[in-house]
Formats: structure tokens, C-alpha cells, sequence
């Protein structure tokens, strides 16, 4: 109920107006039974948008630190991802990973829509990071087609970090749906894992035109924080 209304009486109207996102590819997404959507992800508002262009409710695997925020701000946040149906994930530690997994695939299940974002993280600098195999375990044991999306612009919209974005249009593309049938049974191989994963990735560069980093983003913006200096007291930005 809390899903629909966001959807098309409070936020869905005012993101098509605001951004009046352009939308390509839609009749690559399946009316009914399951399949899983799987982009890019530039900026928190991936969130929002493109699950207001489809006709089809979306369930995202979100990370868990949007439900256990605090103050006001954390408590909102909380309360809109859990209205909206969203599953929390923590993302530490192999056993977090299979948690995970295992909730995609009850989703699935139920013949419904999953949204996953290959790369774990938001993309901190706008480019395209390699992505991790969860999205291929999950493809192979559930035998659903992957549709490859990108999202177009947002990060420029609101860019990590940004706390209001800018108002911009934007472009969502979705591809056509990739079938991994051929490698059926194979999802405890990790050298078939790997391809299946690179192959997604590979379409979402196609679609989005970002330049390839075949490094994982965490690994990547993690190193890229240890190198910056220390702010010193009363030194200020």
C-alpha cells in the first residue's frame, strides 16, 4: 500500500517532473514472473527514479545502514525504504554475502522483480567498477533472465555526498535481457561465476558509455581515502 502510494501519488509524479527522465528500452522488461534488474549506481537518488518508470513493483537488496540511521534525517530514511518493501543487507563478511543471496533469491521465488546494483557500492567518481558475483550466483540458481540497466545522469544530479540534487533530466536504459541458461548447474563454479558477472557489466558499459575500472569501487575508494591528509584541528577544509 505504502509502495504505491509513494509511487504514483507522492514521489513518482514529482520525480517525472522534476527530471523529466527519458526512458529506453522499456519493453525489455518482462510484465510478469521473475527477472532481475541489474545497473549501475552513480547516486542515491538511483533509487528513487528508476523504480518510478517501471509499470512492475522492484525489490532492491539496500544496504543496511539505510535503516538504522538516527535523528530525524535517519529515521525518515528508515522509515521510506522499509514502507517501500526494500531489504536490508550488510554487506561485511562472507556469511553477510550468502544472507544476501538468499534473500534475492526469496524474492525471486515469488516470481517478482529484483533490483541489484553488480558493483556493491555507488560509484564514487562516476565510472564503472567490476562487479562482484553475487548477481551471477543468484541468475543461475534462480534460472532468470539479468536485465542490463543504466542510469544516465544522476550523477551529476547528486553526485555522493551532495545532500539536494540538482534539477536535471536524466536517462534510463534498459537492455535486452541476458540469458545464462547455457551455464545452468554451474553455479558453484567460480571461473563461470566471474563470466557471467563481467558479461553484465559488459552491457551495463554499453549502455551507460562509462569509462571501465577493473578494480572493485569499495577496494578502490578505500585506498583513495587512506591517501588523503589528515585534517589537522582549526585547519578547517
Amino acid at each position: 500500500m505504502f509502495y504505491r502510494l509513494l509511487k504514483y501519488v507522492l514521489l513518482g509524479p514529482l520525480l517525472r517532473l522534476l527530471f523529466r527522465p527519458r526512458t529506453e528500452g522499456l519493453e525489455h522488461v518482462p510484465e510478469s514472473g521473475a527477472a532481475i534488474v541489474a545497473g549501475n549506481h552513480l547516486s542515491f537518488s538511483d533509487h528513487f527514479l528508476m523504480p518510478a518508470m517501471l509499470s512492475r513493483r522492484i525489490t532492491f537488496l539496500a544496504k543496511r545502514e539505510y535503516f538504522t540511521g538516527t535523528g530525524v534525517k535517519g529515521r525518515l530514511t528508515a522509515a521510506f525504504f522499509r514502507g517501500a518493501g526494500q531489504i536490508p543487507v550488510d554487506r561485511t563478511g562472507r556469511e553477510a554475502g550468502r544472507a544476501a543471496i538468499r534473500e534475492g533469491l526469496a524474492v525471486l521465488a515469488r516470481g517478482e522483480l529484483l533490483g541489484i546494483y553488480p558493483e556493491g557500492t555507488r560509484s564514487h567518481d562516476g565510472r564503472l567498477y567490476k562487479g562482484k558475483v553475487g548477481v551471477a550466483v543468484m541468475a543461475l540458481e534462480a534460472g532468470v533472465p539479468v536485465i542490463p540497466c543504466a542510469m544516465v545522469g544522476t550523477f551529476e544530479v547528486q553526485p555522493p555526498g551532495k545532500r539536494l540534487p540538482k534539477l536535471r533530466r536524466v536517462t534510463i536504459r534498459f537492455g535486452a535481457p541476458l540469458d545464462f541458461s547455457r551455464y545452468a548447474g554451474a553455479a558453484g563454479e567460480k571461473a563461470v561465476l566471474r563470466a557471467v558477472t563481467d558479461e553484465i557489466i559488459y552491457r551495463v558499459r554499453e549502455l551507460s558509455g562509462q569509462e571501465y575500472v577493473d578494480e572493485y569501487a569499495a577496494v578502490v575508494k578505500a585506498a583513495r581515502d587512506a591517501e588523503r591528509p589528515a585534517r589537522l584541528p582549526g585547519l578547517g577544509r
